[in-house]
């Protein structure tokens, strides 16, 4: 059984900010991961969001891909998604909803695609005001990472890193076994995220694992933990590319044995 990973734990609403930057810069040097509270995202808004993120998922496959996945936004079935072709060949136990960077009434050509079905405005508006609220709490987060790296609080907006399309939200279901295989399953196996940082959100099932040592051989895995409203904040490929790896990023995988939500 793995043990759990020690995370530290950074208040984005803490006034002291020198001191959650030096907290973020040992988290990023030592982890890559960290817990992210006070972010601003109620709790309340969350529960809407797995609440709205189940009804969809719960629906026949065949409603669900009507919103199939194109330019990078709406739905992909189960296994449609690979992230470490080598451990598995028939791909990843898990379907996921892609939202872009939301569009106003004057974008002539809209690429976000939205469910039709009853209760489609309900599900749009909390997808919509939950991407407006994480997005905030990423660009405030981003300004601490600056500073953390002793540059200038708005470095990453001058150098565009904050332009459109500055974000995606995925709604993501792991559905837990579903049959008997030889083979390994896996929620979402090995893999780095190749943007700048990821807000995580679950709904406190577990099955989150992360490798300190992606080299190492045996690889040593440790469970992520869920802390009740809190987001799991991991850096991308692009941050770790960025400091010259003195932000490293960590190989996380899923492992699914009982269903579980995340966004």
């Amino acid at each position: 059984m793995a043990k759990p990973a020690n995370l530290p734990i950074i208040d984005l609403s803490s006034s002291d900010l020198e001191h959650s930057a030096k907290s973020i810069r040992q988290a990023c040097m030592e982890y890559g991961f960290f817990y992210l509270v006070n972010h601003g995202v109620g709790e309340e808004l969350l529960d809407r969001v797995f609440s709205e993120s189940r009804k969809f998922f719960a629906l026949p496959l065949e409603e669900k891909m009507k919103l199939a996945r194109k330019n990078h936004r709406g739905y992909t079935p189960l296994y449609a998604e690979n992230l470490n072709p080598s451990a598995s060949s028939r791909g990843d136990s898990k379907e996921s909803f892609y939202i872009g960077p939301l569009e106003d009434d004057s974008v002539q050509c809209k690429l976000n695609q939205w469910p039709l079905e009853d209760g489609a405005a309900s599900w749009k508006c909390t997808m919509e005001t939950y991407y407006e609220h994480v997005l905030d709490a990423g660009k405030r987060l981003i300004s601490l990472i600056a500073q953390a790296l002793n540059v200038e609080q708005d470095f990453f907006g001058k150098v565009g890193a904050t332009d459109d399309p500055n974000g995606f939200l995925r709604l993501l279901h792991y559905p837990g076994v579903l049959e008997v295989s030889d083979e390994e399953r896996y929620g979402a196996s090995a893999h780095s995220d190749y943007g700048m940082i990821t807000l995580l959100a679950t709904d406190g099932v577990g099955g989150l694992q992360v490798c300190r040592e992606k080299s190492s051989h045996p690889q040593i895995w440790e469970d992520v933990l869920s802390l009740k409203g809190a987001f799991i904040v991991n850096i991308g490929d692009m941050l770790e590319r960025w400091t010259n790896c003195l932000f490293r990023w960590l190989f996380s995988w899923i492992l699914t044995q009982t269903a579980w939500l995340s966004a």
